[in-house]
C-alpha cells in the first residue's frame, strides 16, 4: 500500500530569487511557523522581459523588498493567487500599486459550506477577505504573457477557492497548499472540505505533471506517487475515526487524543478540524450519524 514519504530537507534562502526551473524563481518569506513550515513560497515565471507572480505573500517588508528586487529589469504583468489565507495573498495589493500588475484568482475567499447556526469560522482572523481579484479564473482558464502561459487548475479542499496554476509545455503544478511534500495539508470546516480535498486528488492523479512546486517547503519529484500516497494517508485516517467511532468515542476531543497521540500538542486544534472534515464526509455518506450539523462538540455514533 502506498504511504507518503515527506521530504523535511528544504533549504529557504530567505530574500534571494532561486531558480528551480528554466523561468522559475522560487522566493520563500520567513514566516516560519507550524502550519507554514519554513516559510510561504512565491514564484516568479517568465523567459522574457514579462513575468508572472504566484502567490506575493503575507505583509511582510523584507519579503516585499526581496521580490522588488527579483523583479528588476522586468515587467510584471500578473499577479496570481492559489488562495486567499494570510500568508498567502495580503501582498498583492501592495505589489499591485507599485507595478500595475492585475490580480488573478478563481474568486474571493468564502466558505466551502454556510455556517451553522451559532458557528464561528475559526479561520476567520487567518483569510484574506479583502482579496477581491480583478480576473476570476474559471477552471482551465489561461493567463499568458511573453514568455509563459499558466492554465488554472481548481484544486478545492484547502479552501473553496483554492487553485493550481500549470505551466504550459513544462510539465509543471504549482500546487500551493493542496499538495506539499513536506507533510499533508490542513482541511478544516468551514473554510475547507475533505469530500471537495479527495475529489481534487483523484483529479490529479488523471494529469501526467512532472513536479509540483508548492506553496511551503521543496518540490513534489514524482506527483502521482505522491499523491497516491496522500490519498491512502487519508483512507487510513478516515478507518481510524470510523474505528474510534465504533469503539464507543462520541467526542472529537476523544478521537485526536488517541489518533494523533504523537502528534506536536499545538496542532491538536487543527488535527480536531480535520477529524470534523472526515466527520462531515462520512456523516454525508450515512457512515456516521450526528445529532444536528456536525460540529466540534457534536456527540457522533455508528451508521
Amino acid at each position: 500500500m502506498d504511504t507518503p514519504h515527506f521530504d523535511l530537507d528544504f533549504e529557504p534562502a530567505y530574500g534571494e530569487a532561486v531558480k528551480v526551473a528554466e523561468g522559475v524563481w522560487r522566493i520563500t518569506c520567513n514566516n516560519p511557523s507550524p502550519f507554514t513550515f519554513a516559510g510561504t513560497n512565491s514564484y516568479l515565471i517568465g523567459r522574457g522581459r514579462d513575468v508572472a507572480l504566484i502567490d506575493p505573500g503575507p505583509e511582510n517588508e523584507a519579503h516585499f523588498e526581496a521580490l522588488m528586487r527579483a523583479l528588476k529589469g522586468r515587467r510584471l504583468t500578473h499577479i496570481l493567487v492559489s488562495h486567499t489565507h494570510r500568508d498567502h495573498s495580503p501582498l498583492a495589493a501592495r505589489i499591485k500599486a507599485e507595478t500595475g500588475a492585475i490580480t488573478v484568482a478563481e474568486g474571493p475567499h468564502r466558505a466551502a459550506r454556510p455556517l451553522h447556526a451559532g458557528e464561528v469560522n475559526p479561520f476567520a482572523e487567518s483569510s484574506d477577505t479583502a482579496f477581491i481579484p480583478d480576473l476570476a479564473l474559471a477552471d482551465g482558464a489561461v493567463v499568458e504573457g511573453d514568455g509563459f502561459t499558466l492554465s488554472a487548475i481548481h484544486t478545492p479542499g484547502h479552501t473553496a477557492n483554492h487553485t493550481g496554476f500549470a505551466l504550459e509545455d513544462s510539465g509543471i503544478l504549482f500546487s500551493a497548499d493542496h499538495v506539499m511534500a513536506f507533510a499533508t495539508t490542513v482541511v478544516a470546516p468551514p473554510d475547507g472540505s475533505m469530500g471537495d480535498f479527495m475529489a481534487s486528488l483523484e483529479m490529479l492523479l488523471g494529469r501526467q505533471d512532472r513536479i509540483f512546486f508548492p506553496g511551503h517547503g521543496g518540490p513534489v519529484a514524482d506527483p502521482p506517487a505522491f499523491l497516491r500516497g496522500l490519498r491512502t494517508h487519508r483512507r487510513m485516517r478516515e478507518r481510524a475515526i470510523l474505528e474510534r467511532v465504533k469503539a464507543g468515542d462520541t467526542a472529537i476531543a476523544d478521537m485526536v487524543a488517541t489518533i494523533y497521540a504523537s502528534t506536536d500538542v499545538r496542532l491538536h486544534g487543527a488535527a480536531a478540524l480535520s477529524v470534523l472534515a472526515h466527520l462531515e464526509d462520512l456523516v454525508a455518506r450515512g457512515q456516521v450519524i450526528c445529532e444536528g450539523p456536525p460540529g466540534l462538540s457534536s456527540r457522533y455514533r455508528p451508521g
